[in-house]
């Protein structure tokens, strides 16, 4: 027997002939459901994954959720993910996406004692690229309401908050340079090293990205088609920048080795240039990265969030903490200045991917999943 807890009465059904179950707000909840799943693993996110509209909506566990979801986000290393690339014994199909939020529209009984229906959370696990999908209340992070804002938190907030925290290292004074600076993760690193009283210096690829980042303190942003980063760099910068928080990989990556000051630290934390190749890689002056390094004292260390998930709720709670308080500004791009318009159903994240490759966003990009015509949602 599936038993959940359902709607303000809690009341607990045999799931094995019931093919509706009502949502906490009377509508039914269908036996089917539209997802993204991987079905050839390739870099190319429109050739490896596929849009099913007829997939069964899964049932919650015992210490389960079921997510109605309401918004997911959209990561450069969703084309890592469906390339088969964090687990290279993966076998298709899989499920799409690893970040949404959404309504609690039932729940297992176990998770009841925490959880409630009608309750909106945000979560990061595997499949989130669905209408409907089951969590572990575990993993689940309660938020305020469903706003696309939490959201830009759960992975790029998250990340930029751990990585400076543990391989960072700042302190007022210091200067930092962070890659891909108006992207979701980097709006985080630039408000966060400014929150340190650092120096910041932040690269992008236009004008208006630009303004954006000063908006958000960066002491000197550098817009790289407009601008070569080395040569202001080395002109403004001569004694070197203290701290990398680097995502672009290649070339990118060779010129913040470059400009590392004595004793100064790299952190990678992605390559993006490269991941759509079929290495995933950029090539870069690995050759030459040993003298560098030697005669700077300088280090390189790689960050991988899920490598730091004990920590990854206390800093989910403080960074909404920080939002809450209006010490954080989490910029959202739902495409609303894209070609096609914004980004509103799952058919759409194929566009959201396409647009983050053409480095057309400004802050965290996520998509919108509507409620149906003839939900009550």
């Amino acid at each position: 027997m599936q038993r959940l807890a359902l709607a303000g009465t809690r009341a607990i059904v045999d799931m094995s002939y019931a093919r509706h179950f009502l949502d906490f707000q009377g509508s039914a909840i269908p036996s089917a459901m539209q997802k993204l799943v991987v079905t050839r693993l390739s870099p190319n996110f429109r050739e490896a994954v596929t849009l099913r509209r007829d997939c069964p909506v899964p049932l919650p566990g015992d210490g389960d959720l079921l997510v109605r979801n309401r918004f997911v986000g959209v990561n450069a290393s969703d084309i890592n993910y469906s390339a088969g690339r964090y687990d290279p014994s993966v076998k298709t199909p899989f499920d799409a996406g690893f970040e949404g939020m959404g309504e609690v529209v039932a729940l297992g009984l176990s998770a009841s004692a925490a959880y409630t229906v009608g309750q909106a959370v945000a979560y990061m696990a595997p499949g989130s690229f669905a209408e409907y999908t089951v969590v572990p209340a575990r993993v689940a992070i309660p938020v305020p309401a469903l706003k696309p804002e939490y959201l830009t938190l759960l992975v790029s907030g998250t990340t930029a908050y751990l990585s400076l925290k543990a391989l960072g290292g700042l302190s007022e004074g210091k200067t930092v340079l962070v890659t891909a600076a108006a992207g979701g993760t980097g709006q985080f690193a630039v408000q966060l090293a400014k929150k340190a009283k650092c120096h910041v210096i932040g690269t992008c690829s236009s004008a208006e990205k630009c303004a954006f980042l000063k908006s958000v303190g960066c002491d000197r942003p550098i817009n790289y088609n407009a601008e070569h980063v080395g040569a202001v760099l080395r002109q403004e910068y001569p004694q070197g920048v203290d701290v990398v928080y680097e995502s672009v990989g290649g070339a990118m990556f060779d010129l913040a080795v470059d400009a590392l000051a004595t004793r100064g630290r790299l952190m990678v934390i992605g390559f993006v240039s490269g991941y759509q190749t079929p290495t995933g890689l950029s090539p870069v002056k690995a050759g030459t990265l040993p003298a560098k390094l030697l005669k700077k004292s300088a280090s390189i260390q790689g960050f991988f969030l899920n490598h730091y998930l004990p920590e990854f709720r206390g800093a989910m709670d403080h960074l909404l903490k920080m939002y809450a308080g209006g010490e954080l500004v989490c910029e959202v791009d739902t495409g609303g200045l894209s070609t096609e318009g914004r980004f509103t159903s799952l058919e759409s994240v194929f566009r959201a991917v396409d647009y983050m490759y053409m480095r057309k966003n400004t802050g965290k990009i996520v998509v919108e999943l509507p409620p149906s015509v003839n939900s009550k949602l």
